[in-house]
Protein backbone atom coordinates (compact mmCIF):
# COMPACT_ATOMS: atom_id res chain seq x y z
CA UNK A 1 0.00 0.00 0.00
CA UNK A 2 2.47 2.44 1.23
CA UNK A 3 4.84 1.26 -2.32
CA UNK A 4 1.83 1.60 -4.49
CA UNK A 5 1.09 5.43 -3.13
CA UNK A 6 5.00 6.30 -3.25
CA UNK A 7 4.62 5.27 -7.07
CA UNK A 8 1.39 7.87 -7.15
CA UNK A 9 3.69 10.25 -5.95
CA UNK A 10 6.45 9.81 -8.41
CA UNK A 11 3.77 9.83 -11.19
CA UNK A 12 1.80 13.35 -9.65
CA UNK A 13 5.19 15.44 -9.32
CA UNK A 14 6.10 14.10 -13.15
CA UNK A 15 3.19 15.37 -14.37
CA UNK A 16 3.69 18.48 -12.34
CA UNK A 17 6.90 19.17 -13.95
CA UNK A 18 5.59 18.48 -17.76
CA UNK A 19 2.62 20.36 -17.49
CA UNK A 20 5.05 23.63 -16.34
CA UNK A 21 7.62 22.58 -19.19
CA UNK A 22 4.26 23.06 -21.44
CA UNK A 23 3.29 26.07 -19.54
CA UNK A 24 7.34 27.39 -20.17
CA UNK A 25 6.69 26.46 -23.90
CA UNK A 26 3.63 28.44 -24.56
CA UNK A 27 4.89 31.16 -22.65
CA UNK A 28 4.76 34.42 -24.94
CA UNK A 29 8.21 34.67 -24.70
CA UNK A 30 9.33 31.27 -25.68
CA UNK A 31 6.50 31.27 -28.59
CA UNK A 32 7.57 34.39 -29.83
CA UNK A 33 11.59 33.52 -30.41
CA UNK A 34 13.07 32.83 -33.53
CA UNK A 35 16.05 32.48 -35.49
CA UNK A 36 16.56 35.23 -38.78
CA UNK A 37 16.05 32.03 -40.65
CA UNK A 38 12.65 31.44 -39.48
CA UNK A 39 11.79 35.13 -39.51
CA UNK A 40 12.76 35.68 -43.27
CA UNK A 41 10.36 32.54 -43.80
CA UNK A 42 7.24 33.67 -42.20
CA UNK A 43 7.81 37.46 -43.66
CA UNK A 44 7.94 35.54 -47.49
CA UNK A 45 11.66 36.70 -47.95
CA UNK A 46 13.26 34.92 -50.20
CA UNK A 47 16.82 35.00 -49.31
CA UNK A 48 19.68 35.00 -51.29
CA UNK A 49 22.36 32.20 -51.42
CA UNK A 50 25.09 34.54 -49.68
CA UNK A 51 22.58 35.72 -46.38
CA UNK A 52 22.38 33.01 -45.24
CA UNK A 53 26.05 32.33 -43.75
CA UNK A 54 25.89 35.45 -42.24
CA UNK A 55 22.24 34.76 -40.46
CA UNK A 56 23.80 31.45 -39.62
CA UNK A 57 27.34 32.05 -37.78
CA UNK A 58 28.07 33.01 -34.18
CA UNK A 59 30.99 34.85 -35.33
CA UNK A 60 31.78 37.93 -35.59
CA UNK A 61 30.74 39.02 -39.20
CA UNK A 62 32.01 41.52 -42.31
CA UNK A 63 29.51 42.22 -44.93
CA UNK A 64 31.52 43.90 -47.98
CA UNK A 65 28.32 44.34 -50.19
CA UNK A 66 27.28 45.94 -53.15
CA UNK A 67 24.99 48.38 -53.44
CA UNK A 68 21.45 47.38 -53.58
CA UNK A 69 22.98 43.69 -52.78
CA UNK A 70 21.08 42.93 -49.81
CA UNK A 71 23.13 43.70 -46.34
CA UNK A 72 20.67 45.86 -44.60
CA UNK A 73 18.36 42.97 -44.75
CA UNK A 74 20.82 41.15 -43.19
CA UNK A 75 20.97 43.35 -40.13
CA UNK A 76 17.42 43.61 -39.87
CA UNK A 77 16.66 39.58 -39.60
CA UNK A 78 19.66 39.49 -37.02
CA UNK A 79 18.43 42.84 -35.01
CA UNK A 80 14.52 41.01 -35.14
CA UNK A 81 16.36 37.87 -33.80
CA UNK A 82 17.75 38.99 -31.14
CA UNK A 83 14.61 41.87 -30.30
CA UNK A 84 12.41 38.23 -29.80
CA UNK A 85 15.17 37.04 -27.31
CA UNK A 86 14.15 38.62 -23.94
CA UNK A 87 16.40 40.39 -22.48
CA UNK A 88 18.56 41.29 -24.74
CA UNK A 89 19.96 44.64 -26.30
CA UNK A 90 20.73 45.48 -30.05
CA UNK A 91 22.77 48.87 -31.04
CA UNK A 92 23.05 50.09 -34.21
CA UNK A 93 25.71 52.52 -35.13
CA UNK A 94 26.59 54.87 -38.10
CA UNK A 95 28.19 57.79 -39.32
CA UNK A 96 24.87 59.55 -40.06
CA UNK A 97 22.09 59.59 -37.68
CA UNK A 98 19.68 59.31 -40.21
CA UNK A 99 21.43 56.27 -41.45
CA UNK A 100 20.93 54.49 -38.16
CA UNK A 101 17.47 55.60 -37.81
CA UNK A 102 16.56 54.19 -41.19
CA UNK A 103 17.61 50.82 -39.90
CA UNK A 104 15.81 51.02 -37.40
CA UNK A 105 12.67 51.76 -39.10
CA UNK A 106 13.03 49.12 -41.45
CA UNK A 107 13.25 46.66 -38.50
CA UNK A 108 10.28 47.99 -36.81
CA UNK A 109 8.74 47.61 -40.17
CA UNK A 110 9.04 43.81 -40.27
CA UNK A 111 8.04 43.52 -36.60
CA UNK A 112 4.36 44.89 -37.20
CA UNK A 113 4.52 41.75 -39.87
CA UNK A 114 5.03 39.37 -37.37
CA UNK A 115 2.92 36.89 -35.32
CA UNK A 116 2.89 36.21 -31.56
CA UNK A 117 5.34 39.27 -30.47
CA UNK A 118 5.63 40.98 -27.45
CA UNK A 119 4.24 44.70 -27.94
CA UNK A 120 6.40 47.43 -27.58
CA UNK A 121 6.59 49.08 -23.77
CA UNK A 122 9.19 51.89 -25.89
CA UNK A 123 8.59 52.99 -29.52
CA UNK A 124 10.37 55.89 -30.56
CA UNK A 125 12.96 57.70 -32.70
CA UNK A 126 15.94 56.01 -31.38
CA UNK A 127 14.93 53.38 -29.73
CA UNK A 128 12.55 50.65 -29.76
CA UNK A 129 11.98 48.27 -26.12
CA UNK A 130 9.73 45.22 -26.13
CA UNK A 131 7.53 43.90 -23.02
CA UNK A 132 9.70 41.05 -22.83
CA UNK A 133 12.83 43.10 -22.24
CA UNK A 134 14.60 43.31 -25.53
CA UNK A 135 15.58 46.41 -26.31
CA UNK A 136 16.77 47.81 -30.02
CA UNK A 137 19.16 51.26 -29.86
CA UNK A 138 19.78 53.58 -32.93
CA UNK A 139 22.08 55.94 -31.37
CA UNK A 140 24.20 58.99 -33.34
CA UNK A 141 27.28 58.81 -34.70
CA UNK A 142 29.37 60.34 -32.15
CA UNK A 143 32.17 58.92 -29.77
CA UNK A 144 30.89 61.54 -27.43
CA UNK A 145 26.99 60.45 -27.30
CA UNK A 146 27.60 56.42 -27.47
CA UNK A 147 30.02 56.00 -24.13
CA UNK A 148 28.32 54.69 -21.02
CA UNK A 149 25.95 51.84 -22.62
CA UNK A 150 27.19 48.02 -21.62
CA UNK A 151 26.09 44.66 -22.30
CA UNK A 152 24.91 44.69 -25.76
CA UNK A 153 24.30 41.55 -27.38
CA UNK A 154 24.32 42.51 -30.95
CA UNK A 155 26.43 45.82 -32.18
CA UNK A 156 25.22 46.74 -35.75
CA UNK A 157 27.98 49.06 -37.60
CA UNK A 158 25.85 50.43 -40.90
CA UNK A 159 27.80 52.03 -43.64
CA UNK A 160 31.33 50.44 -41.71
CA UNK A 161 33.62 51.97 -44.01
CA UNK A 162 32.55 55.63 -43.04
CA UNK A 163 32.47 55.02 -39.28
CA UNK A 164 35.73 56.98 -37.70
CA UNK A 165 38.13 54.71 -36.08
CA UNK A 166 37.62 56.49 -32.55
CA UNK A 167 34.24 55.69 -32.87
CA UNK A 168 34.44 51.95 -33.73
CA UNK A 169 36.63 51.95 -30.78
CA UNK A 170 33.91 53.75 -28.29
CA UNK A 171 31.63 51.17 -29.41
CA UNK A 172 32.95 47.81 -29.49
CA UNK A 173 33.96 47.36 -26.30
CA UNK A 174 29.79 47.49 -25.42
CA UNK A 175 30.22 44.23 -26.16
CA UNK A 176 32.56 43.13 -23.55
CA UNK A 177 30.14 41.37 -21.12
CA UNK A 178 28.07 39.57 -23.08
CA UNK A 179 30.33 38.46 -25.28
CA UNK A 180 28.36 39.70 -27.71
CA UNK A 181 28.21 39.55 -31.60
CA UNK A 182 29.47 42.56 -33.76
CA UNK A 183 28.69 43.15 -37.50
CA UNK A 184 29.85 45.66 -39.84
CA UNK A 185 27.99 46.02 -43.37
CA UNK A 186 29.46 48.50 -45.92
CA UNK A 187 30.44 49.41 -49.60
CA UNK A 188 34.30 50.46 -49.53
CA UNK A 189 35.92 53.68 -48.86
CA UNK A 190 39.27 53.47 -49.68
CA UNK A 191 42.32 51.54 -48.01
CA UNK A 192 41.90 53.18 -44.53
CA UNK A 193 39.89 52.95 -41.37
CA UNK A 194 38.82 50.04 -39.39
CA UNK A 195 36.92 48.10 -41.39
CA UNK A 196 39.48 47.95 -44.13
CA UNK A 197 42.18 46.70 -41.81
CA UNK A 198 39.69 44.16 -40.24
CA UNK A 199 38.82 43.34 -43.28
CA UNK A 200 42.69 43.25 -44.96
CA UNK A 201 44.33 42.06 -41.90
CA UNK A 202 43.63 38.46 -42.24
CA UNK A 203 41.88 37.83 -38.51
CA UNK A 204 39.58 34.83 -38.55
CA UNK A 205 37.47 35.42 -35.43
CA UNK A 206 35.93 37.17 -38.47
CA UNK A 207 33.13 35.71 -40.92
CA UNK A 208 33.48 37.74 -44.42
CA UNK A 209 31.02 38.15 -46.86
CA UNK A 210 32.12 40.08 -50.67
CA UNK A 211 29.06 40.05 -52.84
CA UNK A 212 29.72 42.40 -55.95
CA UNK A 213 26.60 43.73 -58.27
CA UNK A 214 27.00 40.66 -60.86
CA UNK A 215 26.72 38.12 -58.16
CA UNK A 216 23.49 39.88 -57.99
CA UNK A 217 20.95 38.40 -60.33
CA UNK A 218 18.20 40.90 -59.69
CA UNK A 219 20.34 43.86 -60.86
CA UNK A 220 20.25 43.63 -65.12
CA UNK A 221 23.47 43.77 -66.58
CA UNK A 222 22.67 46.20 -68.87
CA UNK A 223 21.56 48.83 -66.50
CA UNK A 224 25.09 47.78 -65.12
CA UNK A 225 27.22 48.70 -68.06
CA UNK A 226 25.04 52.23 -68.14
CA UNK A 227 25.80 53.09 -64.99
CA UNK A 228 29.11 52.58 -65.35
CA UNK A 229 29.77 54.50 -67.94
CA UNK A 230 27.77 57.69 -66.52
CA UNK A 231 29.27 57.11 -62.83
CA UNK A 232 32.97 56.24 -64.22
CA UNK A 233 35.06 53.53 -63.75
CA UNK A 234 36.52 54.99 -60.09
CA UNK A 235 32.98 55.11 -58.43
CA UNK A 236 31.66 52.08 -60.36
CA UNK A 237 34.51 49.36 -58.82
CA UNK A 238 33.96 51.09 -55.64
CA UNK A 239 30.32 50.87 -55.31
CA UNK A 240 29.43 47.63 -57.60
CA UNK A 241 32.72 45.76 -57.46
CA UNK A 242 33.58 46.42 -53.90
CA UNK A 243 37.33 47.03 -54.56
CA UNK A 244 39.18 49.13 -51.99
CA UNK A 245 40.42 51.68 -54.74
CA UNK A 246 42.37 54.91 -53.88
CA UNK A 247 40.84 57.78 -52.95
CA UNK A 248 40.35 60.34 -56.00
CA UNK A 249 41.61 63.38 -53.74
CA UNK A 250 44.89 61.06 -52.28
CA UNK A 251 48.47 62.49 -53.61
CA UNK A 252 50.03 58.77 -53.29
CA UNK A 253 48.51 56.17 -54.11
CA UNK A 254 48.66 52.75 -51.64
CA UNK A 255 50.58 50.95 -54.16
CA UNK A 256 53.63 53.69 -53.75
CA UNK A 257 52.64 53.82 -50.12
CA UNK A 258 53.48 50.53 -49.82
CA UNK A 259 56.41 49.90 -51.48
CA UNK A 260 58.46 53.28 -49.69
CA UNK A 261 58.04 51.34 -46.66
CA UNK A 262 60.04 48.29 -45.69
CA UNK A 263 60.62 46.02 -42.69
CA UNK A 264 64.16 45.56 -43.10
CA UNK A 265 65.20 48.62 -42.31
CA UNK A 266 65.87 50.19 -38.68
CA UNK A 267 64.15 52.79 -37.83
CA UNK A 268 65.96 56.11 -37.82
CA UNK A 269 66.34 56.97 -33.86
CA UNK A 270 67.90 60.32 -32.66
CA UNK A 271 70.57 60.93 -30.19
CA UNK A 272 68.79 63.52 -28.26
CA UNK A 273 65.12 64.95 -28.15
CA UNK A 274 64.95 67.75 -31.32
CA UNK A 275 65.33 71.20 -29.88
CA UNK A 276 67.60 69.79 -26.64
CA UNK A 277 70.62 71.30 -26.63
CA UNK A 278 73.17 70.14 -27.75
Amino acid sequence: MIAGYAALERQVARLERDWRAIHRAESPAAMSRRTAIEIAAELGIVLDPWQRAPLLTELDALMLVTRQGGKGMVASLLALEKLLEAGTTTVIISKADRQAKRLLKRVKRLLSLLSDVPPAVVDSTYALELRNGAELLALPGSEETVRGIEAVDLLIIDEGALVPDELYQAVYPMLATTNGRCVGLTTPRGKRGWFWQEWSGGNETWHRTKITAPDIPRIDPAWLDQTRRRLGEWMYRQEFLCEFVDLEDQFFSSEIVDRAVSADVAPLIFPFAIGAAA
